[in-house]
């Protein structure tokens, strides 16, 4: 696994790029605060990648971790991905328009083929 060197954005988006991580937001933003081990549990991978992915959710600010006895608890840290969106936001105006034309082009194709399909029968 790279290590990543880079701002708390360049961080944040290197740690949302993988599935697995994603995964793990996702459970912890329904569950709040869960242990390592039952974070893991279904994973198909071993508990020593699940700590490398942990590493750098970790590293990117996304999570904390607090230990209550032998047991280590897991917690989403919504801040950097607070910032992410914001950073997504400036360029939605672009994709919303782009967006847009694509969606009025394909309901002019879908009508020519409604139109053409209706002078057949």
């Amino acid at each position: 696994m790279v290590k990543f060197q880079g701002s708390q954005l360049d961080r944040t988006f290197a740690a949302l790029c993988d599935p697995t991580r994603r995964a793990i937001l996702a459970r912890l933003e329904q569950e709040g605060t869960v242990s390592i081990g039952e974070l893991a549990r279904p994973f198909a991978i071993k508990l020593p990648a699940v700590m490398k992915h942990l590493d750098v959710l970790g590293t990117a600010g996304l999570i904390t971790r607090s230990k209550h006895g032998r047991t280590v608890a897991v917690r989403l840290v919504t801040g950097p991905m607070e910032e992410a969106t914001t950073w997504l936001r400036r360029y939605e105006r672009f994709w919303s328009a782009r967006l847009d034309r694509l969606a009025a082009y394909a309901e002019a194709e879908q009508a020519k083929a409604d139109l053409a399909r209706t002078e057949e029968s």
